[in-house]
């Protein structure tokens, strides 16, 4: 205990607090006479009647067995005072009915601590349901004018805006744009303006005094959609004031808020100062977080709709005259854009008539006119590319040169989210957001306008299927079926063959599920083919707005295989799946295959079997939303206060270091342009450099002269600061382009600028001020990318790895290489690796061999590393009676022996009995010729001789004789991705990474295992650091979830950063964190707060969680610095001395002597 404020005397309760009333307010009941009174005042009233007994008892000279029950019954009632849940409370005296005690009321979702102080209700916000307008823009929303006259924000009365103030408070409630409260400068008191006389007031208006107006166009709001998952889910927007009755916003938008139309409502909150404007608008405007943090991919982008209009507006065979052309054109002209200017290109077709092309107008999107400086380069193949670049036959190569759409039709690939080739991504980039920001609305225009007048409906002739491709479903139907058929036939006369690691049963299901699951796959290629390319769903499925091709041939053609839980329809009845069918029937139909379609209807059975499948899917999205919501919760909390500091230190709110540079180069995320993390798209850049900058009359350069100005350039003062790895990326992107252009020059015997014809030099020509201009410019993204110091760098991360995990399915399980090997994949596996659990449900050793290429020598490593039992390589085992004797006689399988490679034999086998957990004395064991061993069991008192032979007969088939008593099994896996030579390497189930590391023939370098714990214990804990990064890593990577490789690395940081692996729970973040408030706010309230009151503990509140609960800005973001103020130092003039001071006034005494 702390002395200085706990002496253990002070555990005992002499006298018990009674908190104000209004802690513990009385209800007047209407029903009944008398109040109903708050729990903590019944307790009191028992406390003070239970002493009031004790003392009468006293008095009257009661029996001591009574005194002491009533003592017992009083410190009972103290103790649920404090914690109404007190476990081990005898029968006699359970309470009646549950109370309240003080911890009930701090603990839980709805205590003190969640429910009050670290989230409660606010102010001046709103909320109603939302609706989509793609004439907004996208940093706009629509308030209704009902809620802007409740919404009010305290506006000072100055020089500028004295007459506007005037008329809002002469306005008053009412009307919309007023005022509902005004406070006079010095009074302190606010008056209502629905009474009194507002003209007088409006007069009498001084500067200084504060008008509360009604929110008007162009205040800052934030705009929340809950679950707020990541910090997208909050942006701030300009209000617009509309009327109607629901929020309205562009639906461009949605994909952040992850928004939809279909009843859901949005929160509203209007900030309250001039400095949270500003950083609303500044760091959560939409227009500021236009971009994902978790890997840089936009997320603000066309969606639905839009993506159709664009695609359908950019086909080959879309003309218009010059009155659509211009009627086009003028939709961009509308907002702030009504003043501008508009070009409309030559025709792209003179004779019969002038006709524009679809592309042309889609270009002036990108640039409206020449007075735009915006010239963008881009190069990117569509969904359905074939070759030869922009001549793709699909025309699915888009070419963007100067901001003109030269080629190819715009789809989700290049307009929507999600894409690094995205128009709208690359004018952010490469013209900042407001670039970005005005292209996307004008394609909300132009796009909902064109779609609006071609018109673009779907009906069920969409999905009626022709003749020619009921015929096709068929034949592929009844090819898979006698495929089925075949499976079948051949496992019943046990001609199947079986797949590594599962029996003939598990075999059939799984090449049945195959053979049956590509059937659907098959229609849908056939239906491509069938349906006619203005097919509405077809549209919608190659551009990417809505659907897929298995959507629509299951429409058309055929539904498919039902799956449960990655299996065929199990039995449901005694043998069979449904009573419809008969018993043991394998075939595709009684095991949940639907050979119909939507369109013509499914039978009672395959509708059944159908919704068995839906049903999976709902149970499944229930139980995820919990788990991630909880692992969301725990990786926030344990995150939040790491931030990166200006030392490019990532620490936490103690100060501890977390990681030394941040991710390792000490770049943002968000930043990321290029392909695997890297900040600089080179190729690109180069590009958009040699279309901005033709340089006519400059040479171009030949090979060797790019090599030396690339050494040159890279070694000046200002490349110095930028990092190794981004320096060494470029020097090799730029050697590779002068290799190119070696190549070229000597493919075509190009010799200088003296070559004829002229056009030759024309072939990857790369000029001086251009490669200039390049280096520059890679040189100004990579500055931008670097991560601003005070960046609350944990809580981005928790939200990037939190919220996919929401996308992610449940319970999956993914076959690694072979079919039997099953490895624990999504949201369990995520939770697995955070909560670094000793004991993880499949572990798995990827052991590599020092010979990868022979089959053999894989199969001897098998042999050494697998558990193999004497039970499995003996052909019998059988007790021998003789007249004066009795033993064991074990006789070993030598040809199985040798046929799996065992190095066994008898002298191994006696070894392996006398060393393992069987009690056989080693002169007991005897061999006898190659294969034969005779265990003799030693007669004990306490055992008959003939128990002890059927003890050892139970005991001696579980002695493993070979391999490593941890592992369950090892498989090879032949991984052929690589082209020839196939190289092999084993995987191994179960624990024991160090014993499998020293088998011989393994190459222990290069074997890793999945288990965090395991990896630690055996090669230390950078090893397990990179485990976690690893693991999380591909698990994202196989639902196709891309993280920026930062974010995994500071997760596995901070779990490892104390020197062992902590987890993510309430066991790990105490020995994480030092503040008893944040751990109180996360679980176990009551236990930390009794603790650091015990133990006198101080609390410093420097973390997030601390600041929020004392209402205290906090450490992180803008709250990192302090603002000093410059001040200008004049030095002062030396003081002049006074007249006293002066020897020269003074009389000298010595001369009056």
């Amino acid at each position: 205990m702390n002395t200085k404020c706990g002496r253990p005397e002070d555990l005992i309760i002499t006298r018990i607090p009674v908190p104000p009333l209004c802690i513990r307010p009385s209800v007047v009941s209407e029903l009944k006479s008398g109040t109903n009174e708050d729990d903590v005042t019944m307790k009191l009233t028992e406390i003070i009647f239970l002493n009031d007994v004790i003392q009468r008892h006293r008095a009257s000279g009661a029996k001591m067995q009574m005194i002491m029950e009533d003592w017992d019954f009083l410190q009972l009632q103290c103790a649920l005072y404090i914690n109404s849940e007190t476990s081990g409370i005898p029968l006699n005296m359970q309470p009646k009915k549950p109370t309240r005690g003080f911890v009930q009321r701090l603990k839980g979702k709805h205590g003190r601590f969640r429910g009050n102080l670290s989230g409660k209700r606010v102010d001046f916000s709103g909320r109603t349901v939302i609706s989509p307008d793609p004439n907004l823009r996208i940093d706009q929303v629509g308030v209704p004018e009902h809620v802007a006259k409740i919404l009010t924000y305290p506006e000072r009365v100055t020089a500028h805006n004295l007459a506007l103030m005037r008329r809002l408070v002469r306005n008053g409630c009412d009307v919309h744009p007023g005022a509902n409260f005004l406070e006079q400068r010095g009074s302190g008191f606010k008056r209502y303006l629905r009474y009194g006389n507002r003209e007088q007031l409006a007069q009498n208006l001084r500067l200084g005094d504060i008008v509360e107006r009604h929110l008007m166009d162009g205040d800052v709001v934030l705009f929340n959609r809950q679950p707020s998952l990541h910090k997208l889910s909050i942006m701030a927007h300009m209000a617009k004031v509309l009327p109607h009755r629901t929020f309205r916003f562009n639906e461009c938008v949605c994909t952040p808020y992850n928004a939809d139309f279909d009843g859901d409502e949005m929160n509203l909150h209007l900030p309250q100062t001039e400095e949270a404007r500003a950083e609303a608008l500044v760091l959560m405007g939409t227009k500021a977080n236009l971009v994902t943090p978790r890997n840089g991919e936009p997320l603000i982008a066309a969606i639905q709709d839009f993506i159709t209009g664009g695609y359908l507006v950019t086909q080959k065979d879309v003309f218009f005259d010059r009155c659509k052309a211009c009627q086009l054109a003028s939709y961009l002209l509308a907002g702030k854009d009504v003043e501008m200017a508009l070009q409309l290109p030559p025709p792209a077709i003179r004779k019969p008539m002038a006709l524009w092309t679809g592309k042309q107008v889609f270009s002036m999107i990108l640039r409206p006119s020449s007075k735009s400086n915006v010239l963008l380069s881009l190069r990117a193949k569509g969904k359905s590319y074939t070759k030869n670049e922009e001549m793709c036959v699909n025309d699915s190569y888009v070419l963007v040169r100067n901001s003109q759409l030269l080629a190819g039709s715009m789809d989700k690939g290049t307009m929507g989210s999600g894409s690094k080739n995205n128009i709208f991504y690359i004018l952010l980039r490469d013209y900042g957001e407001q670039a970005a920001a005005d292209a996307m609305w004008r394609l909300a225009r132009i796009a909902s306008f064109y779609i609006q007048n071609r018109g673009f409906s779907i009906g069920i002739g969409d999905v009626t299927p022709g003749t020619g491709l009921v015929r096709a479903k068929q034949e592929l139907v009844n090819a898979g079926y006698s495929k089925c058929e075949e499976y079948i036939q051949q496992l019943k006369n046990g001609k199947l063959q079986a797949q590594a690691g599962c029996n003939e049963e598990e075999t059939l299901e799984a090449v049945c599920l195959k053979e049956l699951s590509v059937v659907r796959d098959h229609a849908g290629k056939a239906c491509l083919r069938e349906l006619h390319k203005t097919n509405s769903p077809l549209i919608m499925a190659v551009c990417g707005s809505k659907g897929s091709f298995i959507n629509i041939s299951q429409m058309i053609a055929c539904v498919g295989q039902q799956a449960i839980s990655g299996h065929r329809v199990p039995n449901g009845f005694e043998d069979r799946s449904l009573p419809h069918f008969e018993r043991h029937d394998r075939s595709p139909q009684a095991r949940g295959f639907v050979e119909d379609s939507f369109y013509s209807g499914l039978t009672p059975t395959e509708f059944f079997f159908h919704t068995m499948g839906g049903r999976e899917g709902l149970v499944d999205t229930a139980v995820k939303t919990a788990e991630t919501g909880y692992m969301q919760r725990r990786l926030v909390k344990s995150l939040e206060d790491l931030c990166s500091h200006y030392d490019m230190t990532v620490r936490n709110s103690c100060g501890d270091i977390v990681q030394f540079c941040y991710g390792a180069d000490g770049l943002d995320p968000a930043a990321m342009e290029g392909k695997d993390d890297t900040p600089v798209d080179f190729g690109r850049v180069l590009e958009l450099t040699r279309a901005r900058l033709p340089c006519p009359n400059e040479a171009s350069l030949d090979e060797r002269t790019i090599l030396h100005l690339n050494q040159e350039m890279l070694e000046k003062e200002e490349f110095q600061n930028c990092g190794e790895s981004f320096r060494n990326a470029l020097r090799d992107f730029v050697k590779g382009f002068a290799e190119k252009v070696g190549l070229t020059w000597k493919k075509h015997g190009i010799r200088g600028h003296k070559t004829k014809p002229r056009v030759l030099l024309q072939l990857d020509r790369l000029t001086v001020s251009q490669l200039q201009s390049f280096y520059d410019t890679c040189r100004g993204k990579y500055l931008r990318a670097v991560m601003d110091p005070a960046t609350a760098v944990g809580a981005v991360c928790a939200q990037s790895i939190g919220e996919p995990a929401t996308q992610m399915t449940l319970k999956t399980f993914h076959f690694a290489g072979v079919a039997s090997m099953n490895i624990t994949q999504g949201v369990p596996r995520i939770k697995e690796i955070i909560n670094a659990s000793k004991v993880i449900s499949t572990p798995i050793i990827t052991a590599a061999l020092m010979h990868d290429t022979d089959p053999e020598y894989a199969r001897q490593v098998k042999g050494r590393i697998e558990k193999t039992l004497l039970g499995e390589v003996s052909e019998y085992l059988e007790e021998v009676f003789l007249p004066d004797d009795c033993f064991l006689l074990i006789k070993l399988d030598l040809d199985r022996i040798r046929l799996l490679q065992l190095e066994v034999n008898a002298e191994t086998v006696r070894y392996s009995i006398a060393t393992s957990k069987v009690r056989v004395k080693t002169q007991n064991i005897s061999v006898i010729g190659a294969a034969l061993v005779m265990v003799r069991p030693s007669e004990k008192s306490k055992t008959s001789l003939y128990y002890s032979v059927q003890t050892l007969k139970e005991q001696l088939p579980h002695v493993v004789i070979r391999g490593i008593p941890t592992t369950s099994r090892a498989v090879i896996h032949a991984d052929d991705s690589a082209g020839p030579p196939t190289r092999y390497r084993l995987l191994v189930e179960g624990d024991g990474l160090r014993e499998v590391m020293a088998t011989y023939g393994v190459c222990g370098t290069k074997t890793t295992s999945n288990n965090t714990a395991e990896v630690e214990k055996t090669l230390g804990i950078e090893a397990a650091r990179s485990t976690i990064i690893r693991e999380i890593g591909v698990t994202m990577e196989s639902h196709g979830i891309s993280v920026d490789r930062r974010h995994l690395m500071l997760l596995a940081d901070l779990m490892t950063f104390r020197g062992e692996v902590l987890g993510i729970t309430r066991h790990g973040l105490a020995r994480m964190k030092e503040s008893a408030l944040m751990l109180a706010s996360f679980e176990r309230t009551a236990d930390h707060l009794f603790d650091a009151a015990y133990y006198g503990q101080v609390d410093n509140v420097v973390g997030v969680s601390e600041s929020i609960i004392l209402g205290v800005p906090m450490g992180v973001g803008t709250g990192f610095f302090e603002v000093m103020h410059k001040v200008d130092w004049n030095v002062q003039k030396a003081p002049r001395s006074l007249v006293f001071d002066r020897d020269e006034f003074h009389i000298n005494l010595n001369s009056v002597r």
